[in-house]
Parts: C-alpha cells; sequence; structure tokens
C-alpha cells in the first residue's frame, strides 16, 4: 500500500481514507484485529476520529476494507510476476512467488503469516471479512486450475484435483512460514510445487 506511482505531488500527504487504511494495515497484521482500537488506529494516521466514522461506518467497514487491500495487493504482485510466465508451469510459480513476495515485506514485527487468514481467525462466523478472504483463497485456487489446466490440456477434474492440492501445500507453507517468521516454506514449498508440475 504504497504511495509511489500515484502522481501525487511531493510532500502532499495523502487523503485521510489512505493513511486509516496504511495505519490499519499495519496495525492489524502486528497486533491483531481485536487488539487494535479506532483510537489507535487514528493516532497513528494523524487523524480526528470523526475522520474516521466520515470514511467508514464502523470498525467492522474498515477490517472489510483492509481486507480487500490486501487482496487487491497480492493480486498486484501476482501480475506483476505473471509477466514474465511463459506457461501453465510459470503460471502457478507465479503464485507461489507473489506469495513469498508478500512475506519478504519490511513488517513492523516480522512476517505472521498471511495476513487475511490472521484477521479471519479473529471474525466471527457470518462476518463480511470472512467472506472476502474466503473470496481471496478461492480466486487464488481458480488461478492455480487455470494454470494447471495449461499443463493438462483437455483433464479439466485432474486439473482441479491438482490445483486444489497445491493449494493446500501453498496454505500450509503460509501457516508454517508465519510460525517460523521467515519464507523459507515458501521456498520449499515452490519446489515442491514445481517437482510435482515436472512429473505431471
Amino acid at each position: 500500500m504504497s504511495d509511489t506511482g500515484t502522481g501525487r505531488q511531493a510532500g502532499k500527504r495523502p487523503p485521510a481514507r489512505e493513511r486509516l487504511l496504511a495505519a490499519a494495515a499495519r496495525r492489524f497484521y502486528a497486533d491483531g484485529v481485536t487488539a487494535t482500537g479506532i483510537d489507535t488506529i487514528t493516532a497513528e494516521a494523524g487523524v480526528a476520529k470523526m475522520s474516521l466514522y466520515n470514511n467508514f461506518t464502523s470498525k467492522a467497514d474498515l477490517v472489510r476494507a483492509y481486507l480487500e487491500a490486501r487482496h487487491e495487493e497480492w493480486r498486484g504482485l501476482y501480475r506483476r510476476r505473471l509477466a514474465a510466465a511463459t506457461g501453465g508451469r510459470d503460471g502457478v510459480l507465479a503464485v507461489f512467488d507473489a506469495y513469498a513476495d508478500h512475506a519478504a515485506f519490511a513488517y513492523e514485527r516480522g512476517f505472521r503469516g498471511c495476513g487475511l487468514l490472521n484477521a479471519a481467525a479473529e471474525l466471527p462466523a457470518g462476518d463480511e471479512g470472512r467472506a472476502v478472504v474466503r473470496r481471496h483463497k478461492e480466486e487464488v485456487e481458480s488461478l492455480l486450475a487455470g494454470h494447471v489446466g495449461e499443463v493438462l490440456p483437455g483433464r479439466p477434474e485432474e486439473a482441479r484435483a491438482v490445483a486444489e492440492h497445491l493449494a493446500f501445500l501453498l496454505e500450509g507453507a503460509m501457516a508454517r512460514a508465519g510460525l517460523e517468521g521467515a519464507g523459507t516454506r515458501l521456498e520449499h514449498a515452490r519446489a515442491m510445487a514445481a517437482d510435482l508440475l515436472g512429473r505431471l
């Protein structure tokens, strides 16, 4: 959620909504959704509390916006990786690389795993934020299925099964990487995915 490339004049402060989202992203990821209060976010963003409610209807609305922004951020990383891909195999690895890129960010308290899943674990069943996370994970698996489909043309059922396998591999690697605070498990998972694709 960087301001680079937006065409904004040097020295001009970003709009309050952007500052609030950036502050929420830092605090929610470092401290958790439940432990982070509105006062903490507004203080870090340098805005009045009323400014938050002028931009978001509630904390739940801010959480949802944070999750959607994180999804879009990942999609940007994936698109950049995909630009160098030359086929289905490279497309699958672009998905893994995009997750590794996210893990490599300079987080305030280190890498803690998938920010979307971390937040979803704190939200109650039926919360709209959980639906955002679910859609993200479904999209990732769908992207994997499309790429595997290029590797296995005319074999859609097998492609879907392999994509599910790869999605589980990726999620497991993210969970372990988050616990260990480093992206090493993602590198291992990428190598496993490449090996699996080589044997199809």
